[in-house]
């Protein structure tokens, strides 16, 4: 099983999000339905193992500030397979560098039929942070409509200015990769090829000039005493 595709107007609908959602404060401390068998929230919504069962959740990405371990981490590891990130809840924390582990994970269990929340402390900036760029590479979004999609269905995510950054940065990363897969395999053998013979053409034209040195140069140094004879 694989995450659904869709076509581009089905895309510009889910940007704008559910119509028929009244958002309520209490909200927050629940977990939503991001794309179909992802959810995202906060840490109350891995506490209780009757809503992870109800929800059919059986991955659970637990991302935490290294100062939380006591309290954010995995509730029930006998029931769910889980991924715990440590990390530091600022803006100077590259999440860039973390991101394709947890997609791995998250991608291996809707693979296996599974569904994966992801949650941090709040569910506010941390986790939602990797939902994201999450949402932006699997639907191949700018930031701002990846942002905008999952902000309409978790309307009280705000990610701090320096993962803000990070999910800008994302978008240039995940579309230069998507360039460099898509680009013939041909035409990536034939650029690799003619870069080996230039490079072989310049060693033997640095070696040619150096054999040209060595016979131009002569073997003899002139002594400054010499008399000189016209």
């Amino acid at each position: 099983m694989a995450f659904p595709r869709f076509t581009e107007e089905q895309i510009k609908a889910m940007i704008q999000g559910p119509s028929d959602i009244e958002w309520r404060y209490e909200m927050r401390r629940e977990c939503q339905e991001i794309l179909p068998n992802l959810y995202l929230g906060p840490i109350m919504a891995s506490k209780s193992l009757e809503t992870l069962q109800s929800l059919g959740i059986t991955h659970i990405v637990c991302i935490r500030d290294e100062k939380e371990a006591f309290s954010v981490r995995p509730r029930f590891p006998e029931r769910f397979s889980y991924m715990v990130l440590d990390v530091q809840d600022n803006e100077e924390q590259n999440l860039i560098r973390l991101f394709p582990g947890a997609k791995a994970f998250i991608d291996s269990a809707i693979a296996q039929g599974g569904r994966a929340l992801v949650h941090c402390n709040g569910g506010i900036s941390l986790s939602p942070a990797f939902v994201v760029m999450f949402v932006m590479q699997h639907h191949q979004l700018s930031w701002e409509e990846a942002l905008h999609f999952v902000q309409n269905r978790r309307y009280c995510i705000s990610p701090n200015t320096g993962f803000l950054t990070q999910i800008k940065e994302y978008e240039a990363i995940y579309k230069a990769n998507i360039a460099v897969s898509s680009y013939p395999a041909t035409h990536r053998t034939v650029a690799r090829r003619k870069r080996e013979v230039d490079d072989d053409d310049e060693d033997i034209s640095r070696e040619d000039d150096r054999k040209r040195i060595l016979v131009s140069e002569p073997s003899f140094e002139q002594d400054p005493n010499a008399m000189e004879t016209s």
